[in-house]
């Protein structure tokens, strides 16, 4: 299994359209993120885990020219937004099998309903094939097990994903012990570490510093990170050997 972070920024990115901060004027390559998304290859199928705004933007940069499945985390428009971009993958392949809450798919539904439509579909528009994800519920896309993993962003449900000893979640604020069971034994954690200040929906730097503490994966990589949790190089200098903060094109063997 192959990982990809597409990109690792939070709803704005970074560099947020006309900041001077500091962190969005760097130069490093590091601290430049799209919105949070990645790409996991398995037996010669693609997987992509959220579509954002700069869907588009990724495949093209990291040359993904077929994809077998589309999962969401959930609604949020730094997750959704790019879902008429699939366009170039439905013309080849047919219906896009996609994957995520009913709660979601009813979203979507409101957002793209031209996607959804079954009578007098506009030519040019793409097509999804719907599977709902239920918690406690195992799945298998092609060749690859599925388990969900149920967390709270802030008041919403979000859906992380566990794939063989790799857990990916985003958005995450609470987690219910009950789910908290289904991370044992973890080689590589993914998981949101907004900045250093606390914030009403997702994990700051303590909190996901404290969360890998109690999980104990052999590796965790944070994303999901805003321009306010400061220079790419200096907080990774101060985490633990075990710990990194994620970057856009990253890439992960496992």
């Amino acid at each position: 299994m192959k990982i990809t972070f597409l990109g690792t920024g939070t709803s704005q990115g970074i560099p947020i359209i006309g900041s001077t901060h500091p962190v969005c004027m760097s130069t490093d390559p590091r601290d430049k993120r799209l919105r949070v998304s990645i790409l996991i290859e398995f037996e010669g199928a693609n997987y992509v885990i959220d579509c954002g705004p700069d869907f588009r933007q990724q495949m093209l940069t990291y040359k993904v020219n077929h994809l077998e499945a589309l999962l969401f985390t959930h609604e949020h428009a730094d997750h959704t937004a790019g879902l008429d971009d699939i366009r170039p993958f439905f013309f080849r392949q047919g219906d896009i099998p996609v994957y995520a809450h009913k709660r979601v798919v009813a979203e979507l539904k409101k957002r793209f309903d031209y996607i959804f439509k079954t009578e007098n579909r506009y030519p040019g528009a793409p097509a999804v094939a719907i599977h709902e994800v239920i918690n406690n519920n195992l799945f298998t896309i092609n060749k690859l097990e599925v388990e969900p993993i149920n967390v709270m962003h802030g008041k919403l449900q979000v859906f992380g994903y566990r794939f063989a000893n790799f857990a990916y979640l985003t958005d995450v604020k609470t987690i219910s012990e009950a789910e908290k069971a289904k991370l044992n034994n973890l080689d590589v954690l993914v998981v949101n570490a907004l900045r250093e200040e606390p914030h009403y929906s997702h994990f700051n730097l303590q909190e996901a510093l404290a969360f890998v503490e109690e999980i104990k994966p052999k590796q965790t990589y944070f994303t999901h990170i805003s321009h306010l949790l400061g220079f790419h190089a200096e907080v990774e200098a101060r985490l633990p050997e075990n710990i990194h903060l994620a970057y856009d094109g990253l890439q992960l063997e496992l």
